[in-house]
């Protein structure tokens, strides 16, 4: 996709220039970044951009897939890619540089400024601010994963009863997403029963699931690169009223969290609409993590929701809405849906059953 990946620089060079106007280069060395930039997916990358010129540096085991991924792109192979490009820009003209900050170590900034012979510009965000709005092939990417996750979860549900283990219903749900059509996994599948539920990203363990029991499943496929991310939380048996009671209030508060993301929506307003339910029902302090994030290349990227976010929910982003609630030794109730910001009402993107549905 030459013309969205050049695109894609041009708007990332425009983001730089209001950032940082006097960078002549921007230094790319986030993985995620070069990929959104270039369509390369190699594991060792660093991306030169300047307004009218490009320099993939990468190695040598990467010469053919380089050629067929971003064949635009004029590549600079070395296996120590940082200085390397870091020379080649040095040599061609060379200027004001600009770093990723987040994404470069301590070591290799103090390398780039041994070759260029002075200290960079640091910066912070700017592919990131262009990667929040979604073009459509990333929405039809992103829908697909969702899909490929909701099917994956129906096609379980079934063999969930008393006695499964959480490990068993994390490899079920897996092979089921694997087999329709996920590339990879979005992150380690999350199996919660019980008192592990209370637990918001606990791993799953061969602890067979109790009669009565919460059941907190988050998990999400990966399609082309672009990831999903789903939570439903079930019971085993019939639910106690208390079980009842944070389930309605998780899933009215993600309710009102789905209802304020619009675009043009300040971020610290959508994690208020959905924290202060949870909080007038009496457990604000058992939901102690932000209410969602950006989904993409990365399954945590830009924009975030927290009671500390500033700025924008812009259209066309795709994000989670994550509400929770966890008692501690009794168990919790987290419901999550990847949605996509539009300017009226936003749509949700993964479909599973938002209700407390009885398994077994």
């Amino acid at each position: 996709m030459p013309d969205i990946h050049a695109a894609r620089r041009a708007q990332a060079w425009e983001q730089t220039q209001r950032t940082c106007p006097e960078a002549t280069a921007l230094l790319v060395t986030s993985l995620a970044n070069v990929r959104y930039l270039t369509g390369f997916t190699g594991s060792n990358a660093v991306l030169l951009l300047e307004e009218d010129r490009v320099l993939l540096g990468t190695d040598g085991r990467y010469t053919v897939q380089a050629g067929e991924q971003c064949a635009d792109v004029p590549v600079h192979l070395d296996r120590l890619t940082v200085p390397a490009v870091a020379g080649a820009w040095l040599t061609s003209g060379g200027g004001v540089l600009a770093v990723e900050s987040a994404h470069l170590s301590v070591s290799d900034l103090r390398v780039v400024e041994g070759v260029v012979g002075s200290a960079p510009r640091e910066t912070t965000g700017i592919v990131e601010a262009c990667r929040m709005h979604k073009d459509a092939e990333e929405i039809a990417l992103i829908e697909r994963a969702c899909a490929v996750s909701d099917a994956a979860l129906q096609a379980i549900l079934p063999r969930i009863s008393e006695g499964v283990t959480e490990r068993e219903i994390a490899r079920w749900l897996e092979a089921e997403m694997f087999a329709r059509g996920a590339d990879e996994l979005s992150f380690e599948t999350i199996v919660a029963g019980g008192p592990h539920s209370a637990k918001p990203h606990h791993e799953p363990t061969t602890r067979p699931l109790g009669r009565g029991e919460l059941l907190l499943i988050d998990f999400g496929a990966a399609v082309g690169g672009y990831h999903a991310d789903e939570t439903r939380t079930f019971i085993v048996g019939a639910a106690a009223e208390w079980q009842r009671e944070i389930h309605a209030v998780v899933a009215e508060a993600q309710e009102a969290g789905r209802d304020a993301a619009r675009a043009g929506a300040g971020l610290l307003d959508v994690d208020h609409a959905a924290r202060s339910v949870v909080a007038e029902a009496g457990y604000g302090d058992y939901f102690d993590h932000g209410l969602g994030h950006g989904v993409g290349l990365q399954i945590h990227e830009a924009p975030f929701f927290s009671p500390r976010s500033t700025g924008m929910l812009p259209a066309g982003s795709p994000v989670t809405i994550e509400p929770g609630i966890y008692l501690p030794g009794r168990g919790g109730v987290r419901i999550e849906d990847t949605i996509l910001v539009g300017e009226g009402p936003s749509r949700s993107l993964t479909s599973s059953p938002r209700d407390l549905v009885a398994l077994g």
